[in-house]
C-alpha cells in the first residue's frame, strides 16, 4: 500500500522558518486534495492548509500570511513553507492526501503520513 513520507520537522526558534515536505512512497496516478494538519498535546487535530489539484488553497486563520502550501502534481508532492514561527505552532504535523488513486482504475482513498514534530522554542 502506498505511504506518505514526511520530512523537514525539527526545533526552531521563534521567528524562524521551516519547510515540511511530503511525498508518496511510490508512483501513483493522482491525488485530489493534499494538505497539512497538526495536533498539539491535549488538542484535536486541525487543518493547517490544503491545496487542490487545480491549485486552490485554504489556510487556517492562525497561519494566514505566515505559511505557504504548494504542490507538484507531476511528482505528487506537497510542501509547507512555515515562516515567522510561533511557540503556539508547536505540534506534530501530518500530511494528508485525499482522493488518492494508485492507478487510473483504483478506488480513491484518504491517506495520512506518520507525522513529523515541529517545536518552536527559544
Amino acid at each position: 500500500q502506498v505511504q506518505l513520507v514526511e520530512s523537514g520537522g525539527g526545533l526552531v526558534q521563534p521567528g524562524g522558518s521551516l519547510t515540511l515536505s511530503c511525498a508518496a512512497s511510490r508512483s501513483i496516478f493522482s491525488i485530489n486534495v493534499m494538505g497539512w494538519y497538526r495536533q498539539a498535546p491535549g488538542k484535536q487535530r486541525e487543518l493547517v492548509a490544503d491545496i487542490t489539484r487545480g491549485g486552490t488553497t485554504k489556510y487556517a486563520d492562525s497561519v494566514k500570511g505566515r505559511f505557504t502550501i504548494s504542490r507538484d502534481n507531476a511528482k505528487n508532492t506537497v510542501n509547507l513553507q512555515m515562516n515567522s514561527l510561533k511557540p503556539e505552532d508547536t505540534a506534530v504535523y501530518y500530511c494528508n492526501a485525499d482522493g488518492l488513486r494508485e492507478t487510473a482504475w483504483s478506488r480513491a482513498g484518504n491517506y495520512w503520513g506518520q507525522g513529523t514534530q515541529v517545536t518552536v522554542s527559544s
